[in-house]
């Protein structure tokens, strides 16, 4: 696995906030306006990193220019466009603090919620915290299904482990950052990772915001192929899914066998036709899903194998005169987009 060579932990540092962000320009200032009044308020040590996933706004000069106002701000800027779930593996990667919180730029999940996140670490000696979604009214109904969709099916194929509506905004101890980054590379999808590790737990329940500005980065079709990455990711079901296909066509076509037979010694074939078109075409589409099916898996594999790296770190404020580096997680990137 490859490691940011600038990575180091600082005691000075209590909490860091990662927060990827891709064209959030008119989401910015509401986002500092209510964030950093929040960190200021718990008097500790703490550091935000904000982290440009390529954006093509002026998202990268407004937070140049709150720097000059506000140390504690530390921008980490990529190359290029990685998607929201490599934005967040560079934050976490090169966050500092002892404890460390992501957050997205959309203020759906309230940056209020984290001094309670870390008091109940502290309290309870949890490693994990959890933001949950007690309350999704300002979400459209279409949102709100595809979503409580996307966590019923999580739940059955990756394990009953997964809190439900639990998304990227958590809290994470610094044995629990070391922990992932330990973990061989592989597509992040974190909602999902961070449960597996099994870590003591905990959550704190919120109502959910509607986005303060800009639009989603989350259309349907990215929500789709996250949820193809999730189940890929972490279940072997879908290839159990081709076997069971495969077991269901061999019984249907003993069936149309047997139905072909009967008319044969009746002496009437010319039926026989469309049970033939319906074999054929049920038996063509099995192997094709099953064929894709064994692609996916196939795919990943290769791209682990070759080792690109997913995204690069282009300038981190907070090491300046360090070159940049290039740290990966070899996997697809579709459907991950911030």
């Amino acid at each position: 696995m490859h490691h940011d060579p600038t990575d180091r932990i600082e005691s000075s540092v209590e909490l860091s906030v990662v927060i990827p962000m891709f064209n959030e320009e008119e989401a910015l200032p509401a986002l500092v306006g209510r964030l950093r009044p929040v960190l200021d308020a718990t008097g500790e040590a703490y550091e935000v990193v904000a982290v440009d996933d390529g954006s093509t706004d002026t998202t990268a000069e407004q937070l140049m220019d709150l720097r000059v106002t506000w140390p504690q701000l530390r921008v980490v800027r990529l190359r290029r466009n990685s998607g929201h779930q490599a934005a967040l593996t560079a934050g976490l990667h090169r966050a500092r603090g002892h404890y460390a919180a992501s957050l997205d730029a959309d203020l759906q999940d309230p940056p209020e919620k984290i001094p309670e996140m870390l008091a109940l670490a502290r309290s309870q000696h949890l490693d994990i915290v959890y933001g949950v979604r007690a309350d999704r009214s300002t979400d459209t109904g279409f949102k709100r299904c595809t979503a409580g969709a996307y966590y019923w099916l999580m739940r059955r194929v990756v394990g009953t482990h997964v809190p439900a509506q639990a998304g990227d905004f958590r809290l994470l101890s610094r044995g629990a950052l070391e922990a992932l980054k330990a973990l061989p590379d592989q597509p992040q999808v974190y909602r999902l990772l961070v449960p597996w590790l099994g870590f003591p737990s905990g959550e704190v329940t919120y109502h959910r915001n509607q986005r303060v500005a800009g639009h989603t980065k989350y259309p349907l079709r990215k929500m789709v192929l996250l949820a193809v990455d999730s189940i890929i990711g972490f279940s072997v079901a879908p290839l159990r899914l081709a076997t069971w296909l495969g077991t269901l066509a061999f019984f249907v076509c003993l069936g149309v066998l047997m139905y072909t037979l009967t008319v044969y010694a009746a002496g009437d074939t010319a039926p026989g036709w469309t049970s033939l078109i319906i074999a054929v075409l049920f038996i063509g589409a099995v192997q094709l899903i099953c064929l894709g099916l064994l692609g996916e898996y196939i795919g990943r594999i290769y791209t682990a194998v070759r080792q690109r790296p997913t995204y690069y770190v282009a300038h981190d404020t907070d090491t300046a005169h360090a070159p940049a580096t290039a740290i990966a997680w070899p996997g697809p990137r579709r459907g991950q987009g911030s």
